[in-house]
């Protein structure tokens, strides 16, 4: 996953003067006593939530605050926290403090365009960070190949279950939520992936339906469907890790883990423990240090008034509601099996510390995690 993003100079900006007016949210966001005036180069970042992916507080927050840092820019970084009502708040407040360019990760379509069509009705350029925004008309979209990522899913189950010596399987596959663009990507991928498998009758769908991100909601999904297959599923693809360990829940009652592989993606902490468990088969990993840097990248020109080449910029993604293309910026994901845990380890995503305790040290040493 070293596709690159060749860097593009930037000016360090000089901030100008004082106090912005009270956000509408919690204050702790980083940067928001941001300079007012419009010599002030400011960008506005919100978050969608913490509890659908560990990532967001994790890794692209501090990514992104010490990529606007040190560029001299004032980062205002909040988090909706799930709520549409704050995230319109949060949109209203940036809008008016006077943001240079506004970066968000939409909670859904509606919501989410309704604020970039405030946004760009103020003259702010916009970026929709991960997801497409679909209808929102966002001036450029920072993110991985998403169908590339459900690809890899699918591409993953068949390698586990032909390891596992299983020609013939009955799948479930549990889904991301339907109001995420990215979930529909993902879906397409793994479709397609699995496609040649389904239509010679080797792979049998005995199961599909959203888990919406959530843990507790996958794993009754999951539970619901392996009752309506009789207990007979022999592969299941998560569409993340935070659902698959809801569905590794239920496959442990069933006494099933470690014997129905399971796909997932986020590379979480969770995943690879699961990995190394054997309880989890594989995920997907995102370098996200490469999106958000891509992404302040591409913030902190427009911010300087420069147009982003094709070294930033490298294709298009349609927006299938308004049948346009946009400019994209979009990463290479990589499938991490237990022999490559070690990768995403060595990319400094996790340390050997935060994955390699208790139980699992034993295991991180035989699967070569240093």
């Amino acid at each position: 996953m070293r596709n690159r993003f060749l860097s593009v100079a930037v000016a360090a900006a000089a901030v100008g003067a004082l106090a912005l007016a009270g956000c509408g949210s919690d204050d702790s966001g980083d940067g928001a006593a941001a300079g007012g005036g419009g010599a002030a180069k400011k960008v506005g970042v919100i978050l969608p939530d913490a509890a659908t992916s560990p990532r967001w507080e994790a890794n692209d927050r501090p990514l992104l605050k010490a990529a606007f840092d040190g560029a001299g820019i004032t980062a205002n970084i909040q988090n909706a926290d799930g709520d549409k009502a704050k995230f319109g708040t949060l949109c209203d407040s940036m809008i008016n403090e006077g943001v240079s360019v506004l970066l968000i990760v939409n909670l859904d379509s509606d919501s989410g365009s309704a604020c970039l069509k405030k946004a760009q009705g103020a003259g702010i350029k916009t970026i929709d960070y991960d997801r497409l925004t679909l209808g929102g008309e966002a001036s450029y979209y920072v993110s991985f190949d998403n169908v590339q990522v459900g690809k890899l899913m699918g591409e993953g189950l068949t390698k586990c279950l032909t390891d596992a010596g299983k020609t013939k399987a009955n799948i479930i596959k549990i889904n991301g939520d339907p109001t995420d663009n990215n979930a529909a990507l993902f879906k397409q991928g793994y479709d397609e992936a699995l496609k040649p498998k389904v239509d010679s009758g080797d792979y049998t769908i005995v199961g599909d339906q959203t888990g919406k991100w959530d843990a507790t909601v996958a794993g009754t999904a999951f539970e619901q469907l392996y009752t309506q297959a009789g207990g007979k599923v022999d592969g299941v693809i998560s569409a993340n890790d935070t659902m698959a360990q809801g569905i590794i829940a239920r496959l442990t009652a069933n006494g099933l883990n470690g014997k129905v592989p399971i796909t997932g993606q986020d590379a979480s902490k969770e995943g690879l423990q699961a990995i190394l468990s054997g309880n989890q088969c594989m995920t997907v990993y995102k370098a996200i240090k490469k999106e958000a840097d891509t992404a302040s990248k591409l913030a902190i020109a427009l911010i300087n008034g420069e147009t982003p080449g094709s070294d930033l910029v490298n294709g298009t993604v349609k927006d299938t509601v308004l049948n346009k293309d946009v400019p994209s910026a979009l990463a290479t994901p990589q499938a991490i099996f237990k022999d490559s845990v070690k990768d995403v380890i060595a990319d400094g995503f996790w340390k050997a510390s935060d994955i390699c305790t208790g139980q699992y040290a034993a295991l991180c040493t035989s699967a070569g995690v240093q």
